[in-house]
């Protein structure tokens, strides 16, 4: 039996991110809140010595845990550390070196294939570096392509979550200049879809509201300053409310439609390309945030920012988008569980509903 069933507890891997980057430190101070133990039994793929190096430069933390080299091992009632490699790395905080890549992809690899194998239920990754991890050896633009590669996904989802707002690109990691090819009928569609699952099955939304957004400024003003909206994305709209059983809106002016709080009416919003959604999302998302893969038969949700060498080792980063990372990727887990339970159990969902509405009506149930 595989020890991610042994316990009622969610295991979460967390890969440790590129070694000279913030991603040891914020791991440390959100695990040193011990009632994070509560909800999940978290497992770090670091080494102890990195994890010891970072102990050091925050004197004040608090933290316990014990080191694990197989997962029969595992201690649900603490922090583990599962140690993947026993070398003397050499730690630089806040420099990009080919040494702090190299076991960032080390870290990532050994827990990608843990969850593979369901010694985890769901996998939080720290940020690593494009620069001195793309290459021959991890042929991708960051940590979405490479799990829809790993995973075997069609498609993959890259999904910002918070509290007031999410948000999904269509375009990801790619140049502005190579953004509009990428605007077609077909890849919206795609993305759409992808949204629509992803709220009913990940967030529990029986019938979401998304909202579109438009490529151009002021969504294309009728075809005088770019015609992507009326050739694709209207199409793809219109095509979408005649497939599915969500209510699609667009395409909205992104400027206006995030200054004007429009995003709070949708369960989720579709940007065309990664800083239309993003420079908002991070301007305006409120509680724990959160980039979440959607798509693939696993969970891996992560923080919304970079490695941050300028603060790195500094003792100055915030683990605020982290713990959201973690929170995310817990309750996801369970409302997989509740959406499956459901699909074998039709009837205890529409008892669940009832009870809900009945609780919501102030109803006296006996």
């Amino acid at each position: 039996m595989n020890q991610a069933t042994d316990t009622n507890k969610p295991i979460i891997g967390i890969s440790c991110g590129d070694l000279n980057g913030i991603g040891l430190e914020i791991i440390l101070k959100t695990l040193a809140n011990t009632k994070l133990l509560e909800i999940c039994s978290p497992i770090v793929f670091a080494s102890n010595k990195a994890i010891n190096f970072y102990r050091k430069t925050m004197p004040d933390l608090n933290i316990n845990y014990q080191q694990i080299k197989d997962f029969s091992r595992v201690n649900y009632r603490q922090v583990n550390v599962f140690n993947c490699w026993e070398d003397d790395v050499q730690i630089q905080p806040g420099q990009l070196t080919d040494t702090g890549g190299k076991y960032g992809l080390l870290s990532l690899t050994i827990a990608t294939e843990a969850l593979k194998d369901k010694h985890i239920h769901g996998l939080v990754t720290a940020p690593i570096h494009k620069k001195n991890t793309q290459g021959d050896a991890f042929p991708y633009t960051g940590h979405t392509p490479f799990f829809q590669a790993v995973f075997g996904a069609r498609e993959v989802l890259m999904f910002m979550v918070a509290e007031n707002m999410r948000v999904a690109l269509l375009t990801e990691h790619i140049p502005v200049s190579a953004i509009a090819p990428f605007v077609t009928k077909q890849n919206i569609l795609a993305k759409l879809r992808l949204v629509e699952d992803s709220l009913r099955k990940d967030f529990g939304i029986d019938k979401p509201k998304i909202a579109v957004l438009g490529l151009n400024p002021h969504a294309g003003d009728e075809g005088l300053i770019g015609t992507e909206e009326q050739d694709f994305i209207k199409p793809a709209i219109k095509e979408f409310k005649q497939q599915g059983n969500s209510i699609v809106q667009g395409p909205f002016p992104a400027d206006a439609f995030f200054a004007r709080g429009y995003h709070e009416r949708f369960d989720a919003v579709l940007a065309m390309y990664h800083d239309q959604g993003l420079i908002p999302f991070k301007s305006l998302a409120q509680g724990n945030s959160a980039n979440f893969t959607a798509g693939l038969p696993v969970i891996r949700t992560s923080p919304d920012h970079g490695t941050a060498f300028d603060i790195a080792g500094k003792n100055r980063a915030d683990e605020t988008s982290l713990l959201g990372a973690i929170f995310t990727c817990v309750d996801i887990i369970r409302q997989r569980e509740e959406f499956a339970d459901n699909r074998r159990n039709p009837m205890k969902k529409v008892s669940n509903r009832m009870l809900a509405n009945a609780v919501d009506e102030r109803i006296d149930l006996d």
